[in-house]
């Protein structure tokens, strides 16, 4: 909500202030004729425009639907403006389909106007009367309108890229916009980097690091020369971290689980196949392209895109016990499982693998290890209290040996 002399300042200052002549154009005309008004609101569902029939006009100033104020749903409930914005797609709400009692007499429709340039919501173009429906036609024509003023937007976005690449043909490297799209350069045209906000280093969508330079109205990314560093992966036990450029990076539960999912599709996964394997059906892969985008600011150069892979020489705890579990190999199997593969993960594709992983250690080590392959697992969450494995201890193990009498206890406690 906006206080009347903040309210011109907002005008202003929005994206949607040049494309109010086309809005008017497109709908008022309409509008009027019909009993009703135009408001266009911004992002957050603020009114910042409204024209049409004068007495709806002056019925909407009772109800708040005004310059400056907030129709989001968080702010009214049920309503044409914030319904549509919260969806991102064209909404009608009629009558009593509001929740507020007070606009049962009132029927919107409202479509949310995206930018073609970041991808963002803009603000709202609505439409709205006091009649309990709207002809049929109006969500149709309502959604022409905003995808009208998509096109106008991204007819000058284009423009403008041009103009910067006209203005910087001589520079080498890749040109981006001042959002971070991907203007000029190699096969990166139309893909997004990520912007820093300090320093001077990006990673591109391949996975390399480049250092970029502002030129005023664009940047200038020319890629780094040299190897990315080595990537090693602790993911089995309670504590996942990562060792990256020789140093110790801690990950949040999330980036371990993707990272995980990376290692183990060596070949690259979509965010949509990332969604899904993390989320199950619930996934949504804008999550996981923002999770990617923090993932790669903490590990600039690791993570590569299209699709999102690990690039350069990966090693992971998990890789290598599965590895040693081929090969029969023991020893490396009991020195890298420290325990469960990330056991507070509740993804469906790492709880799949966590379940696998366990039943072949422990089969493997009930069946063929030695005394110290024994011991080793019953340290774990997993082996701590199994009955079968400490029976198996106290069966190889001398009783004056200190590993028979801490079987025996737990055992004792297990009971």
């Amino acid at each position: 909500m906006y206080d009347r002399s903040d309210i011109s300042d907002a005008r202003a200052a929005h994206p949607l202030r040049e494309l109010l002549p086309l809005l008017r154009h497109t709908l008022l005309q309409i509008a009027d004729e019909a009993a009703h008004i135009m408001v266009v609101t911004d992002a957050d569902g603020n009114i910042l425009w409204r024209d049409g029939h004068r007495e709806v006009l002056r019925h909407g100033d009772r109800i708040g639907l005004a310059d400056g104020f907030a129709w989001s749903e968080s702010a009214v409930g049920t309503n044409g403006i914030g319904t549509a914005l919260a969806a991102g797609a064209p909404m009608s709400v009629y009558a009593d389909e509001h929740v507020i009692e007070v606009l049962h007499g009132w029927s919107c429709v409202g479509a949310p106007i995206v930018d073609p340039d970041t991808g963002t919501v803009l603000g709202c173009v609505d439409i709205s009367g006091t009649t309990r429906s709207l002809p049929p036609a109006t969500v149709a024509l309502v959604g022409a309108a905003a995808q009208l003023a998509e096109s106008h937007l991204a007819l000058r976005m284009k423009e403008n890229d041009e103009r910067i690449r006209t203005r910087h043909a001589t520079r080498s490297g890749l040109l981006l916009s001042c959002t971070g799209r991907v203007i000029a350069g190699d096969r990166f045209r139309g893909e997004r980097v990520s912007l820093p906000s300090e320093g001077d280093r990006v990673v591109l969508p391949d996975g390399r690091v480049g250092d970029v330079e502002f030129l005023g109205d664009s940047y200038l990314v020319n890629p780094r020369r040299g190897a990315v560093p080595r990537l090693s992966l602790t993911v089995l036990g309670d504590v996942p971290f990562a060792e990256y450029g020789g140093s110790r990076v801690t990950l949040s539960l999330r980036h371990a689980e993707i990272l995980t999912l990376l290692a183990a599709h060596p070949r690259g996964l979509t965010a949509e196949q990332l969604s899904f394997l993390l989320y199950g059906d619930a996934g949504n892969p804008v999550t996981i392209r923002a999770e990617i985008h923090r993932l790669r600011a903490q590990l600039p150069g690791a993570v590569a895109a299209k699709p999102y892979r690990l690039v350069g020489e990966v090693a992971a705890d998990l890789l290598a016990v599965r590895r040693a579990l081929t090969d029969g190999d023991l020893d490396t199997v009991v020195n890298r499982y420290q325990g469960p593969l990330l056991p507070r993960s509740e993804s469906p594709e790492i709880r799949r693998e966590r379940n696998e992983l366990e039943a072949r250690v422990r089969s493997e080590i009930l069946g063929k290890g030695n005394a110290t392959h024994l011991w080793s697992y019953a340290q774990t969450s997993g082996g701590r209290d199994d009955v079968a494995i400490l029976e198996r201890i106290m069966s190889i193990v001398p009783a004056e040996d200190h590993r028979h009498a801490a079987a025996s206890v737990r055992l004792t406690h297990s009971f």
